[in-house]
């Protein structure tokens, strides 16, 4: 893969609202080469100060709740209002072949045709939490870019989905109207993380259940600790069909991102999210250098087959392969 594009004329690309730019742009922070990830770093310095600006919303829940369904009505009502909207679709990466099913392009006709809406489909590459690596950089692009609502949806319901909430303001859960069966597949702890839960699907012959759903939903909430003590979560209902209580849900949204920003508690939460990406690069930083370093990869076939027999525990083995960093 190859980025032809100068970061200078990535720069003024982007800027301009030129969503070509943001696509390569987002490529070359997406790239695992040296000399790309050297870029995408100068890239995102020039660019952080015109960030911060967007609502940024992480969406999450089971499969087949409608994720994408939702996210299409609720995107297109947005621009049809004058935002811009950027959509940042993380897809689940196979952990056999590599591969990823990408497809919420196809998945959303209306949105991706509108002039003010940007959706970027993106392998989540094994990364725990359902959300791809280089997430954040894109969702900054995202935001230099002009784009002020930037919606991150992940690939599900799982026990380390919760990375959403460590770069979004606000985490809205979508819910099916099967009551107390989604209730039991949704785990405690993503939960607590939500700021909004809306029960899809609310019309037709599912509109009762869906408000038995609801109504489940909020007596589970009140059980619950909140994300924001400021901020109690709510229960809401919604037909991506009809369009019936998109408008409410973005008025919630709306309501509680006021109330973040007005408290300090908005500015306090992305000083952790970023205190957070900087120990996720930290992180990221240590094992490729571990893969790479020649008297760890001179070590490790010994050290694998020793904590494999069982003769070393896993901790001596990583602390012995650390110390050989460098040498």
């Amino acid at each position: 893969m190859t980025v032809a594009d100068p970061v200078p004329d990535l720069v003024a690309g982007i800027l301009s609202g030129d969503r070509r730019a943001l696509a390569r742009a987002i490529t070359l922070v997406e790239s695992t080469r040296t000399d790309h990830r050297t870029d995408a770093a100068l890239l995102i310095e020039e660019l952080l100060p015109r960030t911060g600006g967007a609502i940024r919303l992480g969406i999450s829940g089971p499969p087949g709740v409608g994720k994408s369904t939702f996210i299409e009505a609720f995107g297109t009502r947005l621009i049809d209002a004058g935002h811009r909207v950027a959509v940042l679709a993380v897809d689940p990466t196979s952990s056999r072949a590599g591969g990823s099913i990408l497809g919420d392009k196809t998945r959303m006709e209306r949105l991706v045709r509108a002039e003010h809406a940007f959706i970027r489909p993106s392998p989540s590459s094994g990364e725990l939490g359902g959300v791809a690596r280089r997430t954040r950089e894109a969702l900054l692009l995202c935001e230099a870019a002009g784009f002020d609502v930037v919606l991150v949806e992940t690939v599900g319901v799982g026990q380390s989905e919760t990375a959403v909430a460590d770069l979004t303001d606000l985490f809205v859960l979508l819910a099916s109207p099967t009551g107390g069966d989604d209730l039991q597949g949704i785990k405690r702890g993503i939960m607590e993380l939500a700021d909004l839960v809306v029960v899809t699907k609310a019309d037709g012959a599912l509109a009762a259940a869906a408000e038995r759903a609801a109504a489940d939903i909020r007596g589970a909430l009140h059980l619950l600790r909140p994300r924001h003590p400021e901020l109690p979560p709510q229960a809401l209902l919604a037909s991506s069909t009809t369009g019936s209580g998109i408008a409410e849900v973005w008025d919630a949204v709306t309501t509680a991102h006021a109330a973040l920003r007005s408290s300090g508690a908005l500015d306090r939460q992305r000083a952790g999210q970023a205190r957070a990406w900087l120990w996720s690069e930290l992180r990221g930083a240590i094992e490729l250098r571990l893969r790479t370093d020649a008297a760890v990869a001179r070590a490790l076939p010994e050290v694998e087959a020793e904590v494999e027999a069982g003769t070393l525990t896993p901790a001596l083995g990583a602390a012995r392969l650390l110390d050989l960093l460098g040498r």
